[in-house]
């Protein structure tokens, strides 16, 4: 078994804590994927595991052995890089064997190994090939399959994609994820792309300022933010949040918004809770475009159009607020140009406390 669990960890250069007590268990074969903005921690996060950034405070466990002064050679990890770290010299047989040459394997073990790896990455027909002669794809290949050739207990990832185009980066999540699931490897994936957090993983880690936000699995993050940051971080487009107070509506509650009123969901917190300042929280996935006199329906001002084929992001205005809704184009594209305003069904809005960020008890909804 070969889960990795992180108790109290702790980062600190000088007087400068940049992580601040992460508390977090892998199993075994799972793939989670820390996420977050530039500067949360995530990466220091990672190069911890790895044993490439020095530990400041708790305790580092893989495969039930604390390895907090455990050299990086000695933990039986493999990381992948963003940069790919190919030796330019070397060909792509001879960079996928690096690592065995240097434990010394036979030659039969390091032929078999190199084809065996190549064979699944598909790779094979470039095994002659130096670096300069690869695409950008094939050379983060190479970079997997030397760490896959080791046979690690753990495979960790640090932004490998960020550096191939849109159309690579969508081609190599698959290979990756249909990779972890022949392998059944325990990996921890650190990314800046909530789509790619989204798409790959089993557990989300959002990170924040050397802190976790909120962990859990791809829909119960997207369907139940835990705040108001993580409802604004995953998602795209992400997650609308309008400022508004709350007031008595004839059937309810209602967020007080730009003059106008927009039910909400019926929840304890809300209770007498008239004045109290909320953030609304909206996915542009659920705003519905709405003719003037719909019941219920909120005015706004269209600032844009942005056709995306199938689908077009309405770009408008609420109040003070940017407001986004996604919409299907088929048979009325010509329509959406004079979109005026939406409705929302009340269980589908998230409400957080405009202090906090928190998002209310009571709002959960099943995956």
């Amino acid at each position: 078994m070969a889960g990795v669990q992180l108790d109290g960890i702790v980062k600190a250069y000088g007087a400068v804590q940049v992580v601040h007590g992460v508390d977090l268990e892998i199993a075994d074969k799972e793939f989670v994927v820390l996420v977050g903005p530039s500067g949360c921690g995530k990466s220091t996060t990672l190069r911890m595991i790895a044993g490439l950034e020095e530990i400041s405070g708790g305790t580092l466990t893989i495969d039930d052995r604390v390895v907090n002064r455990v050299a990086p050679k000695d933990r039986d990890v493999a990381m992948v890089f963003q940069n790919y770290a190919l030796y330019p010299h070397l060909n792509v047989a001879d960079n996928i064997a690096f690592g065995l040459r240097i434990r010394k394997e036979s030659k039969d073990v390091i032929a078999s190994s190199v084809d065996e790896v190549a064979a699944i990455l598909g790779l094979t027909p470039y095994l002659e090939r130096r670096p300069a002669d690869l695409s950008g794809g094939q050379r983060q290949r190479v970079a997997m399959g030397r760490a896959i050739v080791r046979r690690p207990k753990v495979f960790l990832f640090d932004e490998p994609l960020s550096n191939l185009d849109a159309k690579l980066r969508t081609q190599m999540r698959a290979e990756i994820k249909r990779l972890h699931k022949r392998l059944g490897a325990t990996s921890i994936y650190v990314t800046h792309d909530q789509v790619e957090a989204m798409t790959l993983a089993d557990r989300i880690v959002v990170m924040h300022d050397g802190r976790i936000e909120q962990i859990g699995t791809p829909m119960e993050l997207f369907l139940n933010p835990a705040n108001a940051f993580v409802a604004g971080f995953l998602g795209a487009p992400p997650m609308n949040q309008i400022k508004a107070r709350v007031g008595r509506g004839d059937t309810g509650p209602v967020a007080e918004i730009d003059g106008q009123h927009l039910p909400l969901p019926a929840l304890d917190a809300l209770r007498n809770a008239e004045g109290r300042e909320i953030i609304v929280g909206i996915r542009p996935e659920y705003a519905l475009v709405a003719d003037e006199g719909t019941s219920g329906r909120i005015d706004c001002r269209l600032d844009l159009v942005e056709t995306l084929g199938s689908e077009a992001l309405l770009h408008m205005t609420l109040g003070e607020h940017p407001f986004v809704i996604r919409t299907e184009t088929l048979g009325r594209l010509s329509a959406l140009d004079a979109a005026s305003g939406f409705t929302v069904r009340p269980d589908l809005i998230r409400i957080f406390d405009a202090g906090t960020g928190a998002a209310l008890a009571g709002q959960e909804r099943a995956a």
